[in-house]
């Protein structure tokens, strides 16, 4: 039997030098199951200890390296104690959204749909997630479904590292199937990110699902290589990093091959993607980290915390790889029993303490184990392999060529607005390329002037009103129907002659620039005058309402004409939000009366989708249009007013920042 397991080891490889694509043959490869439960435990372990080690290096290291040598492993003190405190491991965003998705396959199948999956995000993830997890969670809970909600229009921390941190599992649990694991995993890491954002998710999948084979990292960052398109910015990156290790191989060049690497990264990152937190920077981070580390997995470790930037992810993942490429021998005792004089008898006392996702029960990481080969042997069945008894052991035969095909899925979203007498355009957002799709609709509940087809909504709508159209999707034996609403408004009194009144007409770009700024910095204006400009995203078109004020107090936006109007609708489209601040508290509209004096509208007000007036920034969507609607009234001024939001930060310069972003504001008359 040995003899065999080699042979499949040399085809396996030999197979997988083209692209990801090209694994077309359909051969098969045994994988006993001992080896694979050994090194899935070991994939979990390692995250486990990658995750805990790396988070005191957690964006320490931005200009520079970590200053002291090499080789110095040990946990940081705050959480050795809480590992004592809790007997056992706990739960970061390394692991435990990747054990969140593990039970959502358990719920659902081995497939869970975008629908299931956002369901889940909803209800558990309620604190401790930041840029793109954060602004796709906000989406969701506006009414935006995946993969909108890690789209550039909804997500402008598309770029950010997010994805390739939370969807190892599906490569785990795909051992061999490239294809699949690279496909399911990029399917996955549009939930929070778009573009080139998720081609370092692909890169990662690749790897681990072939580790389960290959076990020189030269040839598995070849075999991810090939996962990737050619012209991508990853792929690229890559070719780059290698670049730099061949030109400063000893392991005592580090530092100098992660100055290269930041420059090329980082310091000449352009504006729009510049963060610490960029995917590609941070994968260049862990391909350099690989490379040095040569399968070692102490020296991956500590030139992956050491390069810097946001350390633990690239610590959990790259630990987590050389798990199922060693195995659980592969991972240090003193790492895996950290406690001196525990009475641990196994690994972090076999104990996964859930520490910060709401309403996910603690468990043995024995179980997660158990957990994970079971969804393993469900996927490898289904995709035309088996389980078969040789010599008293269990063998997994792999169909390594298995593709994977997602449930049929239409993004929703609350509305699609259109304005009368101008041109628009709306193209749907599925699973499945609109081009690959039947489309079926009823044309006559279309707006007047719009047509629809191959699943996009196009023309200049001659009439105003409110519209429901059932949209119905076939692919291969596959349907859906989504409802779309559309409002169609009448002209924008926004852009009629007027004056803009804000209670910030300039923005204190020192205060501003001084925060922990998450987004690019392209996307700010430092003038009031972009609320009526018809731009919502992209350069100059959002504006935070920042000044010298240092306590809590009301924002306003609005606008003034020299002849009243009438007005029963307004569109108040947020801006980027920052973990300090961004948003109102609390909101109402204001007109000016007859004595030309403000006050309050006297109608009640409704707000679709339903406005969150919490001071949380978990909850605050980007670039969300919401709308106000009231009785109609005539007036020569409105405006919405509240209370700017704002929270303490550990960033000093985010601290006693209260201020709102906004992108538009539209005025239109009541329907």
């Amino acid at each position: 039997m040995k003899k065999i397991f080699n042979i499949s080891i040399v085809l396996f490889v030999f197979n997988f030098l083209g692209s990801c694509k090209e694994f077309n043959h359909d051969e098969y490869f045994l994988l006993s199951k001992s080896d694979y439960s050994d090194m899935v435990y070991a994939s979990w372990l390692g995250q486990l200890v990658g995750n805990i080690y790396g988070l005191p290096h957690e964006n320490q290291y931005v200009d520079n390296p970590r200053p002291d040598s090499l080789m110095n492993l040990e946990y940081g003190s705050y959480h050795l104690k809480l590992m004592e405190e809790i007997n056992g491991a706990f739960s970061d965003d390394d692991t435990d959204i990747e054990y969140m998705y593990l039970l959502q396959m358990e719920k659902f199948g081995i497939e869970p749909t975008y629908l299931e999956l956002s369901k889940a995000w909803t209800y558990h993830i309620r604190d401790r997630v930041w840029l793109a997890n954060r602004a796709a969670l906000a989406a969701m809970k506006n009414g935006i479904s995946p993969p909108l909600s890690g789209s550039k229009k909804y997500n402008p921390h598309w770029f950010q590292i997010d994805p390739q941190l939370v969807n190892e599992i599906w490569a785990v649990t795909s051992p061999g199937m490239i294809n699949y694991a690279c496909e399911k995993s990029k399917w996955a890491a549009k939930i929070t990110n778009d573009d080139w954002g998720v081609e370092p998710t692909i890169h990662y999948a690749a790897m681990y699902s072939a580790a389960f084979f290959e076990k020189d990292i030269n040839e598995l960052i070849k075999i991810g290589l090939n996962a990737l398109p050619k012209d991508g910015v990853f792929y690229k990156t890559i070719i780059e990093v290698q670049n730099i290790y061949n030109k400063f191989p000893n392991i005592k060049d580090w530092k100098k091959a992660r100055l290269e690497l930041s420059n090329k990264f980082y310091v000449n990152e352009s504006i729009e993607t510049k963060t610490i937190w960029n995917a590609n920077l941070n994968g260049a981070c862990g391909i350099l980290a690989l490379l040095y580390g040569n399968g070692d997995f102490l020296t991956t470790l500590d030139i992956a915390s050491g390069l810097g930037f946001d350390a633990d992810n690239q610590t959990a993942t790259m630990s987590g790889l050389l798990g199922i490429i060693n195995g659980t021998k592969g991972i240090p005792k003193r790492l895996l029993f950290p406690i001196k004089n525990s009475g641990w008898e196994l690994p972090f006392n076999d104990y996964y303490k859930n520490i910060s996702r709401y309403d996910l029960p603690d468990v043995k990481i024995s179980e997660i184990i158990k957990k994970t080969i079971l969804q393993a042997e469900k996927i490898i069945l289904s995709k035309g392999g088996e389980i078969i008894k040789k010599e008293d052991k269990v063998f997994y035969k792999i169909k390594k060529s298995a593709e994977f095909e997602p449930n049929l899925e239409i993004a929703k979203i609350p509305y699609v607005i259109l304005n009368k007498g101008k041109a628009n355009s709306y193209s749907i957002t599925s699973s499945y390329s609109n081009r690959l799709i039947k489309w079926e609709i009823d044309s006559k509940a279309l707006p007047d002037g719009i047509t629809f087809e191959k699943g996009v909504f196009n023309g200049i709508p001659t009439k105003s009103g409110e519209f429901s159209v059932n949209v119905k999707a076939i692919y291969k034996n596959q349907e859906k129907s989504t409802i779309f609403n559309f409002i169609v408004f009448e002209k924008n009194l926004a852009q009629e002659k007027n004056i803009i009144i804000s209670s910030v007409y300039k923005t204190d770009k020192v205060r501003r620039d001084n925060m922990w700024i998450t987004v690019g910095k392209n996307l700010f204006s430092d003038n009031i005058s972009i609320i009526n400009d018809g731009k919502i995203g992209g350069d100059r078109s959002v504006f935070y309402s920042i000044d010298n004020a240092k306590t809590p107090h009301e924002d306003y936006y609005g606008y003034k004409w020299e002849t009243p109007v009438n007005i029963g609708n307004i569109v108040f489209t947020t801006g980027s939000m920052e973990e300090n601040g961004g948003w109102f508290k609390n909101l109402k509209v204001e007109i000016i009366n007859k004595k030309g004096v403000w006050e309050k509208i006297k109608t009640p007000i409704q707000i679709l989708p339903k406005f969150d007036f919490s001071n949380n920034f978990i909850n605050k969507a980007h670039f969300m249009s919401y709308r106000i609607q009231f009785d109609e009234v005539k007036t020569s001024g409105i405006r919405i007013i509240g209370d700017a939001g704002g929270v303490d930060h550990y960033h000093h310069g985010s601290k006693n920042v209260f201020f709102t972003s906004i992108t538009e504001l539209e005025i239109y008359e009541q329907l």
